[in-house]
């Protein structure tokens, strides 16, 4: 039996995490990198204390069958932890689609979820080379960007996010978005970055 899923939220309602679809998400809790920017810096440490329960949540989602289309989730990093897809494949058996928000860490494991995924919203923070500075990780930029091509060659619709971040420029925003527009990337979001 697979370790059950640490979470850190629980959002039972939502109409904008999922285009399109009524849907819970569930923020798993743990990142391994260290954005400065994080929207949800208290989920960044894998271990803590007041952690919600799987089993519960999963009570939950029995309860709002037939009322919301999908379940997402989310984080800290999902793919961070292996009970994960075990975790999608329990709430696919309930008939929910899954979705999927990931700042592509791992790539390897997000190619082995996709097949139990509807869709992903992947976050590309900038190029591959102004990574580090903004994780703390070395190896981030190319981690996320081989998700990207993980995801461009594969059949799950997805969209990118980027949160522009203190110190990002126009004209980097503009260099990323003709980046991305290259590989194929038709479904880019920018976000406002809230503290």
């Amino acid at each position: 039996m697979p370790h059950a899923l640490r979470i850190g939220g629980f959002v039972p309602f939502t109409s904008i995490d999922y285009p399109e679809q009524l849907s819970a998400v569930v923020f798993c809790q743990g990142c391994p990198w260290r954005c400065s920017y994080c929207h949800n810096q208290h989920l960044l440490t894998s271990r803590t204390t007041g952690l919600l329960d799987w089993h519960g949540i999963l009570k939950k989602l029995h309860q709002r069958q037939g009322l919301l289309d999908a379940v997402v989730f989310s984080g800290g990093e999902p793919t961070l932890q292996k009970s994960l897809h075990h975790a999608m494949e329990q709430v696919r058996v309930m008939g929910f689609k899954v979705g999927l928000h990931t700042a592509g860490c791992y790539p390897e494991r997000l190619k082995s979820l996709l097949p139990l995924v509807d869709w992903v919203g992947l976050d590309i923070k900038d190029l591959p080379e102004n990574y580090p500075s903004l994780t703390g990780s070395s190896s981030s930029g190319g981690q996320a960007w081989q998700s990207l091509d993980i995801l461009l060659s594969a059949d799950v619709p997805f969209q990118v996010r980027t949160t522009v971040h203190p110190g990002m420029t126009e004209e980097q925003v503009e260099q990323l978005r003709t980046d991305l527009s290259r590989r194929g990337v038709t479904d880019h979001s920018l976000q406002v970055c809230r503290y």
